[in-house]
């Protein structure tokens, strides 16, 4: 009698244990936990970040748990789309301009990476979705595991699976050694060594400069009529006054002495500024309130498609545009330019001004971190579509995106253009980042516990080869792609440590270099390896599965 009801209760308890491990959305939610506890243990400044929860899927798939069916596919689409998004706005552009050698770099790294993956494959009898693993692992590029994950639908992808979670570590830890060691080898202090032409003065650079007005032609004149008949690409703001600075007022005219606060890329203020008079060799001057200027969103239907001229802000309204963020990019306007609906405009002038301005555009603090779902939904859905698109390739039987390469190609061409009919590519940073890494862990976990099913036997079988192909696809582009950009494109060394980690599509050797300097050249450099590389890695890891 006293024994009955505890047993009863071991057995509930039991049996409620196993409810919950049978349970798919928790296995879900308790790997990307755990995954995410092991990513943040850091060893020597180095951890696993949000592939952690691949290895414990790994686990988890071996002792036979489920995560619900689809994550994988939705995790895929989503991550890569996101990708795309961050870097359209610089893919194309980066194709046309002084960028190319860093692009041709790029090529070089992943190409080697590729040809090494396929001739150690080929020489040890690896199987093509165990090689494609090995490849994306090394080269720690999620998309180009997604690629060829996608291609295996239906079929067996534990050897994908596992020979990613094989090359990963390594393809993290040897990119991170090598950006850090090669300054050490070279006794070389990155902050010591000089800036590149490149890296100076970037021209495109948003700067303010205040102008002493010294044309006598000038004076009298009304300046705001006289920036709207100039065409002046820089926007006076505000004038100096007892040495302090005060918001430009319909009113305001040049003087002889008169001191205006101009703001514009560097290359126009260099142009524009000889125009009026002289730059100040100092130019800081304190402000008189901290209200003077305000981030305003456009919503009012009857202010959009109106240039700043027919809108005239400052006699209407008593303020001054000085930028405009569109899509997330910004810029500074001409009278030519027109406003659209969701424009974010960074407005100078009077508190009472700014307040009277912003109920006249339909202002919403709550609209400019506002995320367009119906943007987001479209977008992937267009690049599914696009991924199911097969393109013929003579007597086979085709070849198509999928879904990784059809959101992240539909991506890219948004985050290009900015918007194609209902369509923006754009997302606010934070929902952007936040979306990512969302999508990045759910795919992980799909993967892993499918995988994990046969994680033993195929590490008993292949384990040590898979490890050692795994360091020769990490080491040997990244030796070869170091002397291509020092000996033969001449790229500074800074340049060329940013280069390669782009092109190894490596986030946490970027970060170990940012750690060491606060010099721009490596991150400029990696924004512009990046895109090409993560395009190629997604393209070629698929045809590796055709191959072997």
């Amino acid at each position: 009698m006293l024994y009955a009801p505890r047993l009863n209760e071991d057995n509930t308890n039991h049996s409620t244990t196993m409810e919950i491990f049978s349970n798919p959305t928790f296995v879900l939610f308790a790997i990307l936990c755990l995954g995410l506890a092991l990513g943040n243990i850091q060893i020597k400044g180095i951890s696993l970040g949000s592939s952690g929860v691949l290895f414990v899927a790994l686990a988890a798939g071996h002792f036979g748990l489920k995560v619900p069916d689809g994550v994988t596919g939705i995790g895929t689409a989503l991550f890569v789309y996101c990708v795309g998004l961050g870097v359209g706005n610089r893919f194309f552009a980066t194709l046309r301009s002084k960028g190319s050698s860093l692009v041709l770099l790029s090529v070089v790294v992943v190409g080697t990476g590729w040809l090494v993956t396929w001739l150690l494959s080929s020489v040890f009898g690896v199987e093509g979705p165990v090689a494609a693993g090995l490849f994306a692992g090394a080269c720690t590029s999620t998309p180009a595991f997604a690629a060829a994950r996608e291609a295996l639908t239906g079929m067996d992808t534990s050897g994908l699976d596992i020979g990613y979670g094989v090359a990963y570590p390594f393809g993290v830890i040897g990119v991170v050694l090598f950006v850090q060691l090669m300054p050490r080898l070279l006794k070389k202090d990155l902050n010591a060594l000089p800036a590149s032409d490149k890296a100076g003065k970037d021209p495109s650079k948003i700067i303010r400069r205040v102008v002493t007005v010294t044309r006598p032609d000038l004076y009298g004149k009304n300046i705001s009529e006289f920036c709207d008949e100039c065409h002046l690409h820089c926007r006076i703001t505000r004038l100096v006054k007892d040495n302090l600075l005060h918001p430009l007022q319909p009113e305001d005219t040049f003087q002889e002495g008169t001191q205006v606060l101009i703001i514009g890329e560097r290359a126009e203020v260099e142009h524009d500024a000889p125009m009026l008079g002289e730059v100040n060799p100092k130019d800081q001057h304190p402000r008189t309130f901290g209200d003077e200027t305000s981030e305003l969103i456009i919503l009012n239907n009857d202010m959009c498609n109106k240039t700043l001229s027919e809108l005239d802000s400052l006699s209407n309204y008593g303020i001054t545009i000085s930028r405009i963020t569109r899509l997330g990019n910004m810029f500074i306007p001409t009278g030519e330019t027109e406003l659209i609906r969701n424009d974010v405009c960074t407005v100078v002038g009077t508190p009472e001004a700014i307040k009277n301005f912003a109920k006249a555009c339909g202002h919403r603090s709550t609209a400019i971190n506002a995320t367009d779902i119906l943007s987001l939904t479209g977008g992937v859905a267009l690049g599914i579509i696009v991924g199911n698109i097969t393109f013929s390739m003579g007597h086979s039987a085709g070849f198509s995106l999928g879904m990784a390469g059809g959101p992240l190609i539909v991506a890219l061409i948004l985050g290009h253009f900015g918007k194609i009919g209902p369509i923006a590519g754009y997302m606010p940073r934070p929902t952007r980042v936040l979306l990512m890494e969302f999508a990045l862990m759910i795919f992980l976990a799909g993967a892993g516990v499918s995988g994990g099913e046969k994680l033993v036997e195929t590490l008993q079988a292949q384990g040590l080869t898979m490890f050692l192909i795994g360091v020769g696809i990490t080491t040997i582009p990244m030796v070869l792609g170091y002397i291509l950009a020092t000996k033969l494109l001449k790229m500074p060394l800074p340049e060329t440590l940013g280069a390669i980690c782009g092109a190894m599509t490596s986030t946490p050797a970027l970060g170990a270099i940012t750690a060491k300097t606060d010099r721009q050249e490596p991150v400029i450099s990696y924004a512009t390896a990046y895109p090409a590389a993560l395009l190629m890695m997604t393209i070629l890891a698929k045809l590796l599965l055709s191959l072997l």
